[in-house]
């Protein structure tokens, strides 16, 4: 992946996470304070690298992406007439679960191949990453 391409895609993962938090705080306002409190809570995913790094990498990247935030989004919609609670949780969990992923990406931890937790879709993490 080159530069140009890898930085447009954390300036992109930088305003999702951005638009999750003001969502947040505007939706939600007794709740904003969930997105920071609940940040590390899908970080429990990396538990499969105990396993091995292809369980890591799949369960990792089964938290790590923008589908989930979406489908909670959707049930914060669809249960809005019927059950405010429900909806409150639904869209305080997407905000939560949006903010964690635009910030993760926007720091460059993308999802991860099978081979390596270093190894993700944005390109190499930690210490002395290739520089393209």
């Amino acid at each position: 992946m080159t530069g140009q391409v890898r930085i447009t895609q954390r300036v992109e993962a930088g305003g999702v996470a951005l638009i999750a938090l003001v969502a947040a705080v505007m939706l939600y306002p007794g709740w904003w304070w969930v997105i920071f409190a609940a940040f590390l809570a899908f970080d429990l995913s990396m538990l499969g690298y105990v396993r091995s790094t292809a369980v890591g990498a799949a369960t990792y990247n089964a938290v790590h992406n923008y589908a989930f935030p979406a489908l909670a989004g959707l049930v914060a919609l669809a249960a809005e007439p019927v059950s405010s609670g429900t909806s409150t949780a639904a869209g305080v969990l997407a905000c939560a679960w949006a903010f964690h992923v635009g910030v993760d990406r926007a720091l460059g931890y993308g999802l991860k191949l099978p081979d390596s937790f270093r190894h993700t879709h944005l390109g190499e993490i930690g210490k002395n990453p290739p520089h393209s």
